[in-house]
Formats: C-alpha cells, structure tokens, sequence
C-alpha cells in the first residue's frame, strides 16, 4: 500500500492558538501510523468569497488564482482532508468558508471516497452548529466523514488553553487514529473492488 497523505486546514488567524493544539494532536497520531501529514494556515489569508461566475468550468480552475488554486492540487493528492476552524457566531471563520466554497467547487477532480473530518474549537458554545457547516463540504461530494468518541470539538479562549481540554485532545487523538483506519480500509477496498459504480448525475430543479 502506498503512503496516505492527509491534508489539514487550520481556519484559525492565529497559527499557535487552540485549534493548532488540536491539529498537532491529529498530527502526532497521524506520524505514529505512517501517514504522510501537511497542515496549511488558512485562517491569515486574504480569500475573497466565489462570485458565482461559472469560469472555473472554462479553464479548469478558479479565475482568482490566490490559495484556492494552490491548494487544489494538494488535496487532489490528499486520500484524507481535515478542516479545523474556531468558533465565531455559531460558524466557522469567513476566510476558511471562503476558502472551501471555491476550492469543492472549482476543482474538477473527483473526490469519492476522500475521507473528510472537521475540528471546531470555542471557548464555550457554537461547536455544534459550526461541525455540522464544514461536514456539508463532505457529505456533498462522495466523501466518507470520520468521527471520534465525541464530536470532534476542544475548548479553550487564550492561545494554548486547550491544552488543558484532556478529553478534547483525546477525542482527537481518536479522530486521528479511526481516519486513519478508514483510509487504509478504502485504500484496500479500492485495490480489491474498485470506487463504487457511478450513475449519470440527475439534476431536478424545484421549480420544473
């Protein structure tokens, strides 16, 4: 079996805060079992937002050639994506949703079976809301989500305080360890079997 590589995206503005104590704990197991690991400060970029102009089904790749395009290559030779973000409003951070509007829909490579997990971090609420948002980049794009012992959240509000969250750091440990296990069961399965069949794509407007 080839190395896997997984791709982490820190959604953070603050590189060393408490959603990189999360990403370092992914990143330790991940070593530990032989997985090849980048992580990508996402959240200190300048990333515009998609504005919906359809040229990115022209050339191939977004017209705004900034983080988004490179960025695009790495995850296509990802087999895992992790995208962590702090907490703001119930929601991730702007710049990372930025980020992920165009980067799932620019890029034209086929993401089965991918496997995708999300971090979240707050210092007290929102975690919920803001784990279900960054999971919908997965579920729409035939990509398996992996889970942990809890949802895959930490706490903390100064940089470095989740260090103290034992369970939040545990939980992803665990992430780290069960996607590492599904990758290596996809990667597998896709020697023996194959992707599964696909069926030509059914778009059915509300309205007709």
């Amino acid at each position: 079996m080839e190395t896997l590589k997984v791709l982490m995206f820190n959604g953070s503005p603050r590189s060393n805060g408490n959603t990189a104590v999360a990403l370092r704990e992914m990143e330790t197991v991940f070593r530990e079992n032989g997985v090849e690991v980048e992580t990508v400060i996402i959240g200190n970029r300048a990333i515009r937002g998609c504005v919906a102009c359809g040229g990115c089904a022209k050339i191939g790749k977004c017209v705004f050639d900034d983080a988004v395009n490179e960025l695009a290559p790495k995850f296509e030779a990802a087999d895992g994506l992790v995208v962590a973000s702090p907490v703001y409003y119930a929601s991730a951070n702007a710049t990372l949703i930025a980020c992920l509007d165009r980067l799932f829909y620019s890029t034209p490579f086929d993401k089965t079976m991918k496997v995708g997990a999300s971090v979240v971090c707050a210092r007290r609420g929102g975690c919920s809301a803001t784990f279900d948002e960054l999971n919908k980049y997965f579920t729409i794009s035939g990509m398996p989500v992996a889970s942990s012992q809890y949802w895959n959240s930490i706490h903390g509000r100064t940089p470095g305080e989740a260090e103290a969250d034992g369970e939040g750091r545990q939980t992803m440990r665990t992430l780290a360890r069960n996607m590492t296990f599904l990758m290596r069961s996809i990667a597998l399965g896709k020697e023996h079997f194959g992707l599964p069949e696909q069926e030509a794509r059914i778009a059915t407007h509300f309205i007709r």
